[in-house]
C-alpha cells in the first residue's frame, strides 16, 4: 500500500510520515529532507534554492521524478511531498492520499520551534516559501496546491497529535481494506 502525506508546511506531514513508516514498517520517503540537502549542499536557504527553482524547472523534475520512481518501485511505502499525490495521480500509481493542515498561527510555531526562529521570522520565511512553491507548481506542472480534490483523506491536525493522526490513517486504511 502506497501512502502520500501532503500539506503546507508546518502541518506534520514529515513527524506523521516517520510514524506511520514505523507502525506499519513501510519504507519511507521524506522530500522535504531532499530539498534541505540540496539547499545544504549548495550553501543556500530554503528560500533561496526556492528561488532559483523558479527559474530552473530542473530542481523540482529531480526530486518529482524521483518521488515517481521510487513509487512505482516500491508496493508498501510512505512518501511524504507537496506534490506526492498530484504525481502519483497523474502517473497512474494507486496510493492511499492525506493531505494534513493546520491553521498558520499553529504551523508557524511548529517552523519556529523546530527552525529555533521567532515567530516573525518563521512567518516571512513560509510565506516566501509558500509563495514560491506554489508559482513553480502551477508554472511548471499546472498544479493548483491549493485543489484539495486528489485527496483520500484530511486531516486538521491543529490540536490532534502525531500519533492519533496515525491511527486516524491506519484505521481509514483497515476499513478500506488496504490493510
Amino acid at each position: 500500500m502506497r501512502i502520500t502525506i501532503s500539506g503546507p508546511p508546518g502541518s506534520g506531514k514529515t513527524t506523521v510520515c516517520d510514524k506511520l513508516s514505523s507502525a506499519l514498517s513501510f519504507s519511507a520517503v521524506v522530500f522535504g529532507r531532499i530539498f534541505r540537502e540540496l539547499a545544504d549542499e549548495r550553501g543556500l536557504s530554503l528560500s533561496e534554492l526556492g528561488i532559483i527553482a523558479e527559474n530552473d524547472f530542473s530542481i523540482d523534475r529531480m526530486i518529482d521524478s524521483r518521488l515517481v520512481t521510487i513509487a512505482r518501485e516500491n508496493n508498501d511505502i510512505v512518501l511524504e511531498s507537496r506534490l506526492a499525490a498530484y504525481m502519483l495521480t497523474a502517473a497512474g500509481i494507486p496510493a492511499f492520499r492525506v493531505y494534513l493542515n493546520a491553521s498558520p498561527e499553529v504551523r508557524i510555531r511548529r517552523i519556529g520551534t523546530r527552525d529555533n526562529e521567532t515567530f516573525d521570522e518563521a512567518l516571512a520565511k513560509t510565506t516566501e516559501r509558500q509563495a514560491s512553491e506554489e508559482k513553480r507548481y502551477k508554472m511548471y506542472y499546472g498544479i493548483d496546491i491549493n485543489d484539495t480534490s486528489v485527496y483520500d483523506m484530511m486531516i486538521d491536525t491543529d490540536t490532534t497529535t502525531a500519533d492519533e493522526v496515525a491511527d486516524m490513517i491506519i484505521n481509514a486504511l483497515e476499513a478500506e481494506g488496504c490493510l
